[in-house]
């Protein structure tokens, strides 16, 4: 396991990206409960997917792509680290040819981690010109993302060691573009375009004689993370539906995302890329109009909901999460209360708040009651007041317990499951320290 991560200690959809950014069915059935069973994708594959005469497909928590032409072969991103040598494996048992370029749709490591596996004497890689920043995000802040990233899956990532500085990170594309960048090989005609959403790299590759669009992660079977839970900067809404449409104009017969299966015919494809930029716009839309009528973040996370045409599923990102991510993109956080002005938190009060309440036992008993009524959420308002007051308090830590499994039962996304479960296990270790005192 340790190899696994060894590359991946960045962020991004790193293995774990939160999971992943990630679905569909070839890659991830987004039916899986745990998000550590979408990292196991494609283990078993025996032999690659043949999408075309000349592009084959190995699954994995990222896809790799293998384009065959006459002049040797273009590999479209590398998954991860570990899944690397078995996808090697798998496309050159279709092709052998040498490894002419290396495209990448953007930086996150289920694209990146497997460079060196596919990289010979040669070989070109070619990634959109802010992949150079964003890996220098990445790093910059690599002690950050490995915590986050240990804490959602429950797994031991290395540390990144002494922090690289603020531009530190290895660079690996040997080409960076900006807006558009062509090459042809073997007669193949291969068009890179810019088209920001979950990246500010995010990149789309064209094959005009194969009417193929390669789209990387702006799109999946789930609504986008246009925010991620483990941290991200602002992903932008309207990137999202710019770049769909720039997909869309080309009139493609076959898309494939770096997650999930290839959809084919250009009428399935508007249908399906149509609705998915209908759903993001909407989102958007709906939340700047709250913001301009004076309604606060927690309001439009409430009330903004896809209308039934609309609704592609939430598996992977939510709306609540995007309606925030939206909000505070655009204005930032504060919220017109004078109190978050300032550094102290409102937890600082809970103490005080808790005595007056009859003490930690008595919130405790409240929040027990809210997860026989079905409101966990207000549960677990109520236990992080009660463990302010007293951080042992095992009724408090009970409920707390009970409230987190509710919502683990209730929840279909696997971005949630994963904090969820992060909430059972450090809330249980705290109830058997207690109970051992």
């Amino acid at each position: 396991m340790r190899v696994m991560f060894e590359r991946l200690l960045l962020p991004v959809s790193l293995i774990i990206l939160a999971t992943v950014e990630i679905l569909g069915q070839g890659s991830l059935g987004m039916g899986a409960d745990n998000p550590l069973t979408l990292i196991r994708a494609g283990l078993d594959q025996k032999k690659a997917v043949r999408i075309s005469e000349s592009i084959f497909q190995a699954i994995g928590f990222g896809n790799t792509f293998l384009v065959v032409t006459p002049a040797g072969n273009v590999i479209i991103d590398t998954s991860l680290p570990f899944n690397a040598q078995h996808h090697r494996q798998l496309l050159r048992a279709e092709s052998a040819a040498p490894v002419r370029y290396i495209i990448l749709t953007h930086a996150h490591g289920d694209h990146t981690g497997g460079i060196g596996a596919w990289k010979e004497s040669g070989t070109q890689v070619i990634a959109q010109r802010r992949h150079a920043e964003f890996r220098h995000y990445e790093t910059r802040l690599g002690e950050f993302f490995a915590r986050r990233n240990a804490a959602q899956f429950a797994i031991q990532i290395p540390s990144p060691g002494p922090s690289p500085g603020n531009y530190g990170a290895k660079i690996e594309p040997d080409i960076l573009f900006d807006e558009r960048f062509e090459f042809e090989l073997g007669g193949m005609k291969f068009e890179i375009m810019s088209t920001p959403g979950e990246t500010p790299d995010q990149a789309t590759i064209w094959i005009p004689s194969l009417r193929a669009a390669f789209v990387g992660d702006n799109f999946y079977n789930s609504f986008p993370n246009i925010y991620t839970l483990r941290g991200t900067e602002p992903r932008s809404a309207l990137d999202y539906v710019k770049s769909i449409e720039k997909v869309l104009a080309l009139k493609p017969e076959i898309v494939i995302p770096s997650h999930g299966d290839a959809i084919r015919g250009n009428a399935e494809i508007t249908r399906q890329l149509s609705r998915y930029r209908d759903a993001i716009l909407y989102v958007h839309d709906e939340t700047v109009k709250g913001m301009n009528a004076g309604k606060d973040v927690w309001q439009l996370m409430n009330e903004v909901k896809l209308p039934p045409a609309l609704d592609v599923g939430e598996a992977y990102g939510k709306l609540s999460w995007s309606v925030r991510g939206i909000y505070e993109g655009y204005v930032g956080w504060f919220d017109l209360d004078p109190a978050t002005m300032y550094e102290i938190p409102a937890r600082a009060v809970y103490p005080e708040v808790v005595t007056l309440a009859g003490g930690p036992g008595a919130i405790a008993r409240l929040a027990a009651k809210r997860n026989e009524s079905g409101e966990p959420v207000e549960a677990l308002h109520l236990t992080a007041m009660a463990l302010a007051a007293a951080p042992g308090n095992i009724e408090a830590l009970e409920a707390r317990i009970r409230a987190l499994e509710i919502l683990r039962d209730r929840c279909r996304n696997t971005n949630e499951r994963g904090w969820i479960e992060y909430g059972l296990r450090q809330t249980r270790r705290a109830l058997v320290s207690s109970r051992a005192k």
